[in-house]
């Protein structure tokens, strides 16, 4: 370790703005940034309003250079393929949109779509003739029987007359917690003459990624989870052969490429009074969209900088993050005695792809089931009603009565709990939780909720 370097752990806070009677344990929701990360931020706020002419028409546009390209480096990919967009609902949207659907054509998404992009899909099948067909399945699940079922929809929706346009997919999914298998979904869509649209919500900075090798047809991933930068940022990839399909930032503005046959130019129009025609109109379509506060998006190479010098580079971040939240799944596991979300029938010693990442998704000892029913192994069976006013229950007890908070969920025939491991945090912290939710599902077992 370097002398600039602060260990992993409690040593790590000092870098961090959370109040010391918090306890962070949810980062996975909205992410958090370092204090040199928050300098960075401040002096872009600064400069904007010393001149705002010259910073919004001319400097944005340099600075915004700078912060792509070091994003094009961390995803190994060219740097005209990645623009920024404020987030991830935002850029699948964005791409969703973009692909303007026509009579006959249908998008694929599973059970664990991210709630904001399935009413996304919903949203445009009112206004468009777009189909959806989902992967139906329920956790713990085998990555074999999840692709089996995926190629399952994929003929049956064929064979109903449909073209599979589409399919969106996560790389982690946000709730339950886990990784999930992208990288064979990728290549079977290559493979079925698909579009893949990766929602990398947890992805930047969570675990390593390479578009030269995944090689998707779209990817957003946000920047504020797991890459430190201030909310709210986050990457659109889109390679070049597929560029041509993006042609409206949402909501359209100045950067609009009007259809081949338009009469209106394909130039775009842009504020910056050195805009160099180097430029494709892909990046110069996202380069301003409205009058808004981007400078999120600059912070960039500052949170690189701040992981490489302090954190010892992105190798060791995720290596400590994605080996905390193994040893926080079953340490937790252990004290409620329940088990870890993975995949079923592992051999022993065999490592779960669904635990490769900075989350774990742990079971309380809660089971659900209709009345009269009890769940095996549950010290307690309470209703899908009941469930309901449980987790919110429990969730503004965490919240009001020990600082802190972390997901509580219905899932089949349990509730969970997602945790989200981080550089500032160590096991002892997820011991403390632990006894945190004991007590609370003990007192669900009285009824005392």
């Amino acid at each position: 370790m370097s002398s600039d370097q602060t260990a992993f752990g409690k040593p790590m806070l000092q870098h961090w703005l959370f109040d010391p009677s918090y306890k962070p344990l949810n980062h996975g929701s909205f992410g958090a940034h370092p204090a040199p990360v928050r300098d960075a931020h401040r002096s872009f706020l600064d400069l904007a309003e010393r001149q705002p002419d010259p910073y919004i028409r001319v400097q944005h546009y340099e600075l915004l250079e700078e912060a792509r390209h070091e994003l094009a480096k961390l995803l190994n990919a060219a740097k005209d393929e990645c623009v920024f967009v404020k987030n991830a609902t935002t850029g699948v949207a964005t791409v969703l949109y973009n692909l303007n659907f026509q009579p006959g054509e249908a998008v694929i998404m599973f059970e664990t779509v991210y709630g904001a992009v399935e009413r996304n899909l919903i949203s445009l099948q009112e206004h468009s003739s777009l189909q959806t067909r989902k992967v139906v399945f329920e956790y713990p699940i085998s990555e074999d029987e999840l692709v089996r079922r995926f190629r399952n929809v994929i003929h049956k929706t064929r064979s109903e007359g449909l073209k599979v346009r589409a399919a969106v997919f996560d790389t982690i999914v946000s709730n339950p917690g886990v990784r999930f298998p992208f990288e064979r979904l990728t290549a079977i869509c290559r493979d079925e003459g698909i579009l893949s649209v990766i929602d990398g919500a947890h992805g930047i900075g969570h675990i390593p990624l390479n578009m030269s090798e995944l090689q998707p047809d779209f990817f957003v991933s946000n920047c504020h989870k797991w890459l430190y930068t201030p909310r709210s940022s986050a990457v659109l990839y889109v390679p070049k052969r597929n560029q041509h399909l993006i042609r409206t930032t949402m909501p359209t503005s100045w950067g609009f490429i009007p259809a081949v046959d338009s009469s209106e130019s394909a130039e775009s129009v842009s504020l910056n009074i050195d805009s160099t025609p180097t430029k494709t109109l892909f990046e110069k379509l996202f380069e301003y969209v409205a009058t808004s506060d981007d400078s999120a998006y600059l912070c960039l190479p500052a949170a690189i900088q701040f992981r490489r010098e302090i954190c010892g580079g992105e190798e060791a971040i995720i290596s400590y993050c994605i080996d905390l939240a193994r040893e926080a799944g079953d340490t937790v596991a252990a004290i409620l005695k329940t088990e870890v979300m993975q995949e079923p029938d592992l051999k022993p010693g065999e490592m779960s792809n669904m635990r490769q990442c900075a989350m774990a998704t742990v079971s309380l000892p809660i089971g659900v089931a209709d009345e009269g029913t009890t769940v095996s192994g549950a010290a307690v069976t309470i209703t899908p009603d009941e469930a309901a006013r449980v987790s919110a229950w429990v969730t503004s007890t965490l919240l009001t009565k020990h600082n802190t908070f972390v997901p509580i969920f219905h899932h089949g025939s349990r509730l969970w709990t997602r945790l989200s491991a981080q550089i500032y945090l160590e096991i002892s912290d997820f011991e403390w939780l632990a006894g945190v939710l004991q007590d609370l599902c003990d007192q669900v077992a009285r009824k005392e909720f």
